[in-house]
């Protein structure tokens, strides 16, 4: 059988409710109404969709809202309220509860859901699962949109799980990627309110101040959802071997991101093409091997593409044509000697087990 693979980032609500994509539809027809367009960098490379998920068994993932509050100056862009940032993100849950009334997707918000559909995907083989709703455990990326304690509560209640302080540029809660500097009060407020949810904390985008900050203040569960390795591809997007380890002991998991630039050094984000440096699936390889072979094991590692995360195949692997694609990092991990149990462990066991520790039960 196919493996189950689990997905740990996946922005399927932006690309709805800001690219308009209805990711119902087949990928090809998705890329076709989509040619001409010029508003976005990936119009027309687009790698995901719903049937395409089902397709490569990507049975599971965290599925993000997203939306930055961007004051006057802000070097990225975003919304110019905190209170338009939420209703973005409620718009982005309406489109999964949209989709959940269709039986489209499933969300899941315990440890006996995820159980029980993971079980269902498990059980079905290949040829009877193509029907099979997308379980979504619903994840906040960069807290902006957050205007007060009650918002987070009130997330907490429809589903949400896990929360990542920070993203790209200064931020309410914390700065992210590009930045420097530590959380913020609020930031620290925003870390404990989570912890008494028993919410889940995603470390990906945080500074290295961010970073450790965050894990001495924070005691419940912890992951990276789509992080990489600093000492393969320098930045300070990445995670360097002591975050790592730290994560390790934290019993947490990360994902890998397959975002060209975070896989291959040097790459010069809008000028260099895939195929200009070869960057394949193999290199995705690299970054989880890396980790097991920092650790010494491969409990802690995982996949968290972050396809179509403001990219498509401008900036992914060659070998990749859509996420279904995924599946063919069965045969590289087979043929570097990796057991099979060591490959269900990396496409969904290892999140499987942290979501069974850390979502109510």
């Amino acid at each position: 059988m196919t493996p189950l693979i689990i997905d740990g980032h996946l922005d399927l609500a932006m690309n709805a409710i800001e690219w308009n994509r209805d990711l119902t539809q087949p990928l090809d027809s998705i890329r076709l109404r989509e040619q001409g367009w010029t508003d976005k960098k990936d119009r027309g490379l687009g790698v995901i969709s719903l049937p395409e998920m089902r397709q490569g068994r990507i049975g599971i993932c965290l599925a993000t809202m997203i939306a930055r509050y961007a004051y006057d100056g802000h070097p990225q862009p975003g919304w110019h309220s905190p209170e338009i940032a939420w209703a973005i993100t409620q718009a982005q849950r309406a489109w999964y509860d949209a989709l959940e009334k269709q039986q489209q997707v499933r969300i899941l918000k315990t440890q006996r859901d995820v159980a029980m559909h993971a079980a269902a995907w498990l059980q079905n083989p290949d040829d009877q699962s193509g029907n099979l709703p997308i379980g979504l455990i619903l994840t906040l990326e960069g807290a902006d949109s957050l205007f007060n304690f009650e918002c987070l509560e009130h997330a907490f209640e429809y589903g949400l799980r896990a929360i990542g302080p920070a993203h790209y540029g200064p931020g309410v809660y914390a700065p992210g990627t590009g930045c420097d500097g530590g959380l913020t009060a609020r930031g620290r407020e925003l870390l404990i309110e989570m912890e008494n949810l028993k919410m889940a904390l995603d470390v990906t985008h945080l500074t290295d101040q961010g970073f450790w900050e965050s894990l001495d203040l924070f005691s419940g569960p912890v992951w990276a959802s789509h992080s990489n390795c600093r000492w393969l591809v320098p930045d300070q997007r990445q995670l360097n071997q002591d975050q790592i380890r730290a994560l390790a002991e934290r019993d947490a998991v990360i994902g890998t991101a397959l975002d060209a630039w975070m896989l291959v050094p040097n790459w010069q984000r809008g000028t260099t093409q895939p195929q200009d440096v070869g960057v394949s699936l193999q290199h995705a390889a690299d970054q989880i091997d890396g980790i097991c072979q920092l650790l010494g094991n491969v409990r802690h590692v995982a996949i968290g593409s972050d396809l179509d995360g403001g990219f498509g195949k401008e900036q992914a692997p060659v070998d990749l044509e859509s996420i279904a694609d995924l599946q063919k990092l069965e045969a590289i991990f087979c043929e570097r000697g990796y057991s099979q149990s060591d490959r269900e462990a990396i496409f969904c066991q290892n999140w499987l087990r942290h979501f069974g520790e850390s979502l109510p039960p």
